[in-house]
């Protein structure tokens, strides 16, 4: 394998593990909070159809996303108060906006464009282009470092640069900040919050809002930068693939990144070989699509380490009389 074609693979990784990183930062601050969200992919679907449409109509990338976040968050304030307020099962809760999201999405987009359920493609103004760094063009004739600035770093929309600054923007906020720290008790022992004089529901409402936010961002990303408009189901999966990735790094922001990168080189490859003659035995594309799957399966089995969720996740809080 020539370094030209590693370089594409690793570009093609970074543009794929993107949206998953965005979900997984996501889930992690709801889940960190006590309130697991299933509804990842609902959110992002919501959050895609959206940003297409309206970035179509007003053929303004930015009012897109303004919309499509909207939407995402207009769907998890509606898990906060089934789950939150009403005390209902969460994860019922989440799986309800996933098919509430999944037929509206396509319902709307019908009713809007005519075009079988999605979006009319995007072009211009209307969706993110790649943003060329300072001095990509002067530094790419130096070896090594000059083609990884130029090519790997260089050359994305700018939801790939705020993503990966949600990494450490994330760890700050929850192990350096008091709402972090009361975001992190809240998921362990929300008892304890609520005697210090702590709203646990607001807390866990915050969460989940700012969970709405980043998913948010992961679908209007997929809509009108990886891809150039909304399609039917365009997720594919990728809400439950984050949520694999997060039960993977355990819960913690870096090693999250690490793994939304495992599952976008994994597509990455599924999608530039299609066939992989592996020691005489031609791997089928069948299973060359699938191997993002087959992973999250593996993980969420049990079979990578044992990760401990929080505490009180999963459970609704009733103060004590």
């Amino acid at each position: 394998m020539d370094t030209t074609t590693l370089l594409v693979l690793a570009d093609s990784t970074i543009r794929l593990a993107i949206p998953l990183l965005f979900a997984c930062l996501a889930g992690l601050f709801s889940e960190r909070a006590g309130v697991f969200d299933i509804g990842l992919e609902g959110k992002m679907l919501m959050a895609a159809m959206l940003s297409g449409a309206v970035a179509y109509t007003t053929g303004h990338v930015w009012l897109g996303l303004l919309a499509g976040v909207a939407g995402s968050m207009v769907l998890a304030a509606l898990h906060g108060l089934a789950s939150i307020t009403f005390r209902g099962n969460q994860l019922i809760s989440g799986v309800a906006i996933n098919f509430l999201a999944s037929g509206l999405t396509v319902l709307m987009a019908q009713d809007w464009f005519q075009q079988g359920g999605r979006t009319p493609a995007l072009s211009g103004d209307a969706r993110f282009n790649a943003i060329t760094l300072p001095l990509a063009e002067t530094l790419r004739p130096v070896p090594v470092i000059g083609p990884i600035y130029a090519e790997l770093i260089s050359g994305h929309a700018v939801l790939v640069y705020i993503a990966v600054a949600c990494v450490p923007a994330t760890w700050w906020l929850l192990y350096r900040t008091r709402f972090g720290l009361r975001l992190r008790a809240v998921g362990e022992n929300p008892g304890a919050v609520d005697s210090a004089g702590v709203s646990v529901a607001g807390l866990r409402y915050g969460a989940v809002l700012i969970c709405g936010l980043l998913a948010g961002l992961a679908g209007v990303y997929l809509a009108t930068a990886l891809s150039a408009g909304f399609v039917k189901e365009m997720t594919a999966g990728r809400g439950y693939i984050a949520l694999a990735a997060l039960i993977f790094a355990k819960w913690r922001p870096f090693p999250a990144l690490g793994a939304c990168l495992l599952f976008g080189a994994l597509e990455a490859v599924s999608n530039r070989w299609q066939n992989i003659d592996l020691f005489g035995v031609v791997l089928p594309i069948q299973f060359m699509q699938a191997l993002p799957y087959i992973l999250t399966v593996i993980i969420l089995a049990g079979f990578i380490g044992k990760a401990v969720p929080p505490r009180a996740g999963g459970e609704p809080y009733v103060k004590e009389r």
